[in-house]
């Protein structure tokens, strides 16, 4: 088997494979599981070629029989200055070794982003997705898990809405980071956004897909009691797409409650239905969702791979001199 670099020629056979793995999905998933996926580069959501994407193709006796798709975090950078890659595709022919052919890909994967200066490597992966053995075998590990909430329609259960509640405002990006620090585990987010300049790059991209909806489908506040305590970000679908819901928050009682409500209230008269993403340490806001209509739609797995470890500047301390009395 040789693993090479995707050519022109190679595209019919992949958009084949890929049309394949859609079929499968389908049959097996309801369609927002599907439409979760394609928008937020879950493991499957192909990219268009005419972006810019690492793939690479296994060839086996002249043809080819399976493919991996990369591409920078956030999808839009410059694949030339990106240090985090994000793995967008994994696909094996029907009849192909999957044993054999997915891990042999994934690693070239890996090899190929060291040599192009990449730190490190982060994959999307459905729970008990049959290619979840080739990434651990080449040493991703898992650090967070994602669920992802649904609600053909949203219910409030009360009227009352957080104290400190205003509209998100310019200046407001280093309180939210600050908010980011403080609800995430210290060990996601090293790994995530370890400085504000990365979480700032990465916020918009890492909850929408890299598709922003115009200001005017866009609503955003903050709990600001001194410090920001809370946010929420409302943003229209279009289309098929459901309307999507972003929090944040601190996990004290009443709180996630009372933002759940207040997002909902967002919405107004939609006649969509609404999703919303949240972290399995954001347990509190998904307990409040769900006891506002929404079900668990499915669960993701956060995989990393560190291609290459980060060594801090060192610190340069003042010497001690000795003081005589």
């Amino acid at each position: 088997m040789k693993i090479r670099t995707a050519g022109l020629l190679d595209l019919a056979r992949i958009e084949e494979m890929h049309r394949s793995s859609d079929i499968r999905l389908s049959e097996a998933a309801p369609p927002a599981v599907r439409l979760w996926s394609l928008l937020s580069s879950t493991l499957s959501a192909l990219l268009p070629l005419s972006q810019e994407t690492l793939m690479y193709v296994a060839e086996e006796r002249g043809k080819v029989v399976g493919f991996i798709q990369a591409s920078g975090q956030p999808i839009s950078l410059d694949l030339r200055r990106a240090r985090v890659l994000q793995v967008l595709n994994l696909q094996v022919a029907d009849g192909a070794d999957s044993d054999e052919v997915a891990p042999a890909l994934v690693q070239h994967l890996c090899n190929q982003a060291l040599e192009r200066g990449a730190l490190r490597l982060f994959v999307r992966v459905p729970d008990r997705d049959p290619v979840l053995p080739a990434f651990r075998l080449q040493g991703f590990r898992q650090y967070a898990t994602e669920q992802v909430v649904y609600a053909d329609k949203p219910e409030r259960r009360s009227d009352q809405y957080p104290d400190g509640l205003r509209p998100f405002k310019r200046g407001d990006d280093r309180n939210l980071y600050q908010l980011y620090r403080k609800v995430t585990p210290q060990g996601v987010s090293q790994l995530e956004a370890p400085t504000y300049r990365e979480w700032k790059a990465l916020h918009p991209g890492e909850w929408t897909g890299g598709l922003g909806p115009r200001a005017a489908d866009k609503q955003e506040h903050v709990v600001d009691r001194i410090e920001v305590v809370g946010w929420v970000r409302m943003m229209r679908g279009a289309g098929a797409r459901p309307d999507t819901l972003q929090f944040m928050a601190l996990p004290e009682s009443p709180l996630p409650a009372e933002l759940a409500d207040f997002g909902i209230s967002l919405l107004g008269d939609s006649d969509a239905p609404a999703w919303s993403s949240l972290r399995h340490y954001d347990s509190h806001m998904i307990d409040a969702l769900r006891g506002r209509g929404f079900n668990v739609l499915l669960t993701q797995l956060l995989l990393v791979k560190e291609l290459a470890v980060r060594v801090p500047k060192p610190v340069r301390e003042k010497g001690l001199v000795p003081s005589f009395g």
